[in-house]
């Protein structure tokens, strides 16, 4: 079964061990050079194909990019959902994450290739569970990550053969620990019966000044590499954007809290209390912040904040996919849910925007670059539309 499914209501000790083990694997995702190409070897910086580049973490490598929405059912094609599926029981990742499967998770439809065309070449070296060290350059105390180098020495040699227009950064939510956040707060709703909004948002304090100046280093290092292989500042534009929620406030979600359908069913095993203070509290106050890095350094910001607004896992707004519910970017959540048994995929892809979600992203990208590139603007959806719905307004 799926996402805490399968779960009496007892709490199994068994199933909240996996519970724990499971869920510290949530993690953002970003990370190598992918499809899309280097282009022509040799070319001189602005005269080589154009480009676009996302750098950072899983919420812009494509991470959960396999799913078409989210369906109880577990076997074929689990009703439309599962774009790994080949045939009978038998799915391959890589249809989706290529030779990143299991690792960077970049997906097909990440957010740089999502955004159209506006650039002739799309290149990803995001990677999911990326932090701020693992976009510096080395020399400059960055760390590579899952077997790469540095995103920022990739971008030297993609800047050397290609003439870079769009560098789209996602990056400091893993610094945060996002992932802490989710296992602690769903743990607060399986096992103790407690909130984790408290606690948390003390965590978060503590650490978000020394996150956002490491946010703030991720875009002096880009700059730095750019100018070292010859680009001016205006020649290319840095897209800094911030994080949507994958959950819906408490009266928005489609399940109540005072039975097991949040854990059995949709996925989402969190309060109300806490869900409220992620969508209306901790997602907002990132994004303010990036948003306040973003004009420190000069760059144009894309709030993603109200991005999967009635289209999170569980809204609802949005409908589980099932043999009478076909799949679709109209009715279908945007987000993955928690899979806790991993019956079907990665715990690493829950909680990230999916197939459709990544789809609406790259088209919040392609609005933001018609955009002057000082600007800082926030991207909405249009309910009951698929990604074409998507909209800017001036971010708050």
């Amino acid at each position: 079964m799926i996402g805490f499914r399968n779960v009496s209501k007892d709490r199994e000790p068994s199933r909240v061990r996996r519970l724990a083990c499971a869920a510290v694997t949530v993690s953002l995702a970003t990370g190598t050079l992918l499809a899309g190409g280097a282009g022509t070897a040799g070319a001189a910086p602005g005269n080589g194909p154009t480009a676009v580049v996302s750098m950072g973490d899983s919420y812009i490598s494509g991470e959960a990019g396999r799913w078409k929405g989210n369906s109880l059912t577990n076997t074929g094609s689990r009703n439309g959902t599962d774009r790994g599926w080949v045939g009978g029981s038998t799915y391959d990742p890589a249809k989706v994450y290529g030779a990143t499967a299991g690792g960077c998770h970049r997906s097909d439809s990440a957010e740089v290739h999502s955004a159209g065309a506006i650039a002739d070449v799309a290149v990803n070296l995001a990677c999911s569970g990326a932090v701020s060290r693992n976009v510096f350059r080395a020399s400059h105390g960055g760390v590579s990550y899952k077997g790469e180098a540095p995103q920022a020495d990739q971008l030297a040699a993609v800047a050397a053969r290609n003439d870079v227009k769009v560098i789209a950064l996602s990056i400091g939510g893993n610094d945060l620990g996002f992932a802490d956040i989710i296992k602690d707060c769903a743990l607060d709703f399986v096992i103790w019966n407690s909130y984790c909004y408290d606690d948390q948002q003390y965590g978060v304090d503590r650490k978000i000044d020394a996150v956002m100046a490491d946010v703030g280093k991720s875009v002096d290092e880009i700059r730095a590499v750019m100018r070292t292989t010859g680009y001016a500042d205006s020649s290319y534009r840095i897209v800094l954007q911030s994080y949507p929620s994958p959950i819906p406030r408490g009266a928005e979600n489609r399940y109540p809290q005072s039975d097991w359908s949040r854990f059995n069913t949709g996925g989402c095993p969190f309060w109300n209390r806490d869900s409220d203070w992620a969508r209306d509290s901790l997602v907002p106050q990132i994004a303010n912040r990036i948003k306040g890095v973003a004009a420190a350094k000069g760059v144009q910001f894309l709030d993603l904040r109200d991005m999967l607004q009635g289209r999170e896992v569980c809204a609802k707004a949005s409908k589980l996919v099932s043999s009478t519910v076909p799949a679709s970017a109209r009715t279908s959540e945007w987000a993955r849910w928690i899979d806790n048994n991993e019956s079907q995929g990665l715990i690493q892809e829950s909680m990230h925007p999916n197939h459709y979600g990544q789809l609406a992203a790259g088209r919040c990208l392609a609005l933001a670059v018609a955009q002057p590139a000082s600007s800082a603007s926030s991207c909405k959806n249009t309910a009951g539309s698929d990604h074409t719905g998507m909209f800017l307004t001036s971010a708050p």
